[in-house]
């Protein structure tokens, strides 16, 4: 699956070079031109990186990044005309990743995406679960789970039952169990309910429900993850 790049910037031509370089390395490019729209579209598409100008015409670079950072970790690249030491050293400090001056090379762009998200993903290899030969993958922090690159339209009950499970392929949960894992969820329900969200997860993960390869029923006692590990992970 292709990584989600967000370039926020006001001037089109950066937008269009930008996007032509990211989408011929494989990245998915994502545009917007004032901050507000950047701040929506980083609701909506939850991308795995910004690249953002610190001249728009709404909201100012450095509060959109202040803002950015208070719910998200995502890597951040600034773009700005200025020039000074402590416009740069000010970036930084208020949560970027790295600091470009205009005019710049689009290569040297991607190149220092590449590296940051070289550094970032393996920091958080540990949050991404993979099984059965990256067929299934989890990213834990993201609240997303894909199957064969698509991702899946999990419920946040769902999502909680498959991530808790999947943490420890093979250990038998029982219903009270799970229950305790949804419970923060402010979900109230009885043990047996669980058996209902047992019933959608594997409709929408299972390629054949009736008989599941990740969500197993242990007779008498209640579940267990049938997934294969990729790569020997840890739980948070």
């Amino acid at each position: 699956m292709a990584l989600k790049i967000l370039v926020v910037d006001d001037e089109p031509l950066i937008i269009e070079v930008l996007k032509a370089y990211l989408e011929r390395d494989g990245y998915q490019v994502f545009s917007a031109i004032t901050g507000s729209e950047a701040l929506s579209k980083i609701e909506t598409i939850k991308p795995d990186f910004l690249v953002l100008d610190l001249m728009l015409p709404d909201i100012s670079g450095e509060k959109l990044c202040k803002q950015v950072r208070q719910t998200s970790d995502i890597p951040i690249i600034m773009l700005t005309a200025k020039t000074a030491e402590e416009d740069r050293i000010q970036g930084i400090v208020i949560g970027a990743d790295d600091y470009i001056s205009k005019p710049f090379s689009p290569r040297e762009v991607v190149v220092r995406i590449q590296a940051i998200l070289r550094r970032t993903q393996r920091l958080t290899e540990k949050d991404r679960l993979s099984f059965n030969n990256g067929a299934l993958i989890i990213d834990l922090p993201r609240y997303q789970a894909f199957m064969e690159k698509e991702e899946l339209e999990l419920t946040p009950i769902e999502f909680k039952l498959l991530a808790g499970m999947a943490k420890y392929p093979g250990r038998v949960y029982t219903r009270s169990d799970l229950l305790e894992k949804v419970q923060q969820d402010t979900y109230e329900g009885y043990e047996r309910s669980i058996d209902v969200h047992i019933k959608n997860l594997r409709k929408k993960v299972e390629k054949n429900s009736k008989k599941p390869e990740y969500i197993i029923t242990v007779f008498g006692i209640g579940y267990k993850f049938g997934g294969k590990p990729d790569v020997t992970h840890s739980s948070q």
